[in-house]
């Protein structure tokens, strides 16, 4: 790992894009850092799931939304909202969806290495 190190997510090393939404992710110092957003109208269950082929998103998240709002409901049925400044841990085992009009912005520091990721 080298002492200091610094990149952008304007300037991401990749990005990845699917329907209603894109990924755009930085690694530096071993940690890869995502930025997430999705348009109105994205649902993980409908947009991602024919490239994930799971039942349902099996990435854990650890998150902090920049902005809009987004709805997670856990396979055994918890539901919880995010919204702007929310952190948090979302584990393997869940749908998500953005809920109103503007789109969601997150950042993720575990869950989205291999997100949206075509074979």
């Amino acid at each position: 790992m080298k002492p200091t190190e610094k990149k952008s997510l304007n300037s991401p090393d990749e990005t990845r894009t699917f329907p209603r939404g894109k990924v755009e992710m930085a690694t530096v110092g071993g940690v890869t850092f995502g930025r997430a957003t999705f348009d109105p109208g994205w649902k993980w269950s409908e947009h991602l799931k024919p490239i994930a082929k799971t039942k349902s998103c099996q990435a854990p998240h650890t998150l902090h939304i920049i902005s809009g709002h987004m709805h997670v409901k856990m396979d055994d049925g918890t539901e919880i909202e995010f919204g702007p400044g929310d952190v948090g841990v979302i584990a393997p085992g869940h749908d998500a969806w953005a809920v109103g009009n503007e789109p969601v912005v997150v950042i993720d520091i575990t869950g989205l290495v291999n997100y949206a990721k075509q074979s």
